[in-house]
């Protein structure tokens, strides 16, 4: 069967070489005589899977001593309403920034809980733009300040890390993580689903400052709380085992390729060469503001609506898949994650000048 590029926003590609060495360890992993999806939790052998794995992160991320890093089930949505649970502390309200469709889901899961604060948004310019942090109007008694740091849907993404004072920083960053170094001391917590960059879907990473633990309130479900986890080594109830494994062999293949300095210089490549294609041309454009484009999802849109199906099915039998945009605004999007290699952009943009080509 031929290799497809394949472009969803996730659950994502993953790096040939992991699942090669997937594939090799399936029947029997390191000689133990069993796959590590039949491995007890709590057995010698996985425990040093899952050692190794923080170890990993903790070395690409530079994670200070003093976080936390937990692996959960229930997808980043999970964390939509844990997060008020657990932080809001003896105060009654948080501030969140609104610009697509996950932080619009995640304010709604945390107003169950906490009054919140829009504190900015881009609603007006449909959410194309990071609205300018001397715009936001933030609470200075709220628990934390959430930012959705990469909206996978409306392709944008926060270039630098805003400077909220001295109130916690959380961001979900489930589509960029580990695509760029970040400076994990800047953030309270840091959240993400691991379907795109990290893994396979079923994991949960939590990387939380050590002191933001412990303030959820008693009647709070014992699965719901983060000292549960941070308590029993994220061993509370059974994790996603394999999903963990996996993961680890994707920060091993980071680790081989240079760290997250090395795939942020590939993945700016990537993303140049695409938005390279869209710019230089009047058949395509992207609604995104150029100094907020994301480099992981691009979103783009054909000048002639018409010829969508034309273009998805012609890319199809080049194998280039998954190019329909999110069903809420339509359009194309091409997620170029960190296992999208530079050939699979380059056929892309070759794809696309000779749609315009022969359709404009």
């Amino acid at each position: 069967m031929a290799k497809v590029f394949n472009f969803s926003a996730g659950p994502a590609a993953l790096p040939e070489e992991v699942l090669v060495q997937a594939r090799y360890e399936l029947l029997d992993w390191h000689g133990v005589g069993m796959s590590v999806m039949e491995m007890s939790h709590r057995s010698r052998e996985f425990v040093s899977i899952i050692e190794r794995v923080e170890s990993d992160l903790r070395e690409l991320l530079a994670i200070p001593d003093d976080y936390k890093i937990l692996f959960l089930q229930g997808g980043a949505t999970s964390q939509f309403s844990m997060i008020p649970q657990n932080l809001l502390g003896t105060k009654s309200g948080a501030d969140y920034i609104y610009t697509g469709q996950w932080s619009k889901k995640a304010i709604a899961e945390a107003g169950k809980f906490c009054k919140v604060n829009v504190a900015a948004s881009s609603e007006d310019k449909n959410f194309s733009y990071v609205p300018k942090r001397e715009s936001w109007n933030l609470d200075p008694e709220a628990a934390y300040v959430h930012i959705t740091s990469n909206e996978t849907i409306g392709g944008i993404e926060y270039q630098e890390t805003p400077d909220v004072g001295n109130v916690p920083l959380v961001a979900d960053m489930s589509s960029h993580l580990l695509s760029r170094p970040v400076d994990v001391a800047r953030y309270g917590l840091i959240y993400a689903g691991a379907q795109k960059n990290i893994g396979p879907a079923g994991l949960t990473i939590l990387i939380i400052r050590e002191g933001l633990i412990g303030q959820a309130s008693s009647d709070i479900a014992s699965i719901a709380n983060y000292k549960t986890h941070a308590d029993n080594k994220s061993m509370y109830n059974t994790p996603p085992t394999y999903a963990i494994y996996m993961a680890g062999l994707v920060l091993q293949w980071l680790k081989r390729r240079g760290g997250l300095v090395a795939m942020e210089k590939t993945n700016i490549a990537k993303a140049q060469l695409l938005y390279g294609c869209l710019d230089a041309s009047g058949f395509y454009n992207s609604p995104v503001a150029v100094e907020d484009r994301s480099r992981m999802n691009v979103p783009f849109r054909l000048a002639d609506e018409s010829l969508d199906a034309e273009f998805l099915e012609q890319g199809r039998r080049q194998g280039l898949v998954q190019l329909k945009g999110h069903r809420s605004i339509g359009g194309m999007r091409a997620s170029i994650y960190n296992a999208m290699p530079q050939e699979g952009v380059q056929a892309l943009v070759e794809f696309m000048h000779e749609f315009e080509r022969t359709h404009g």
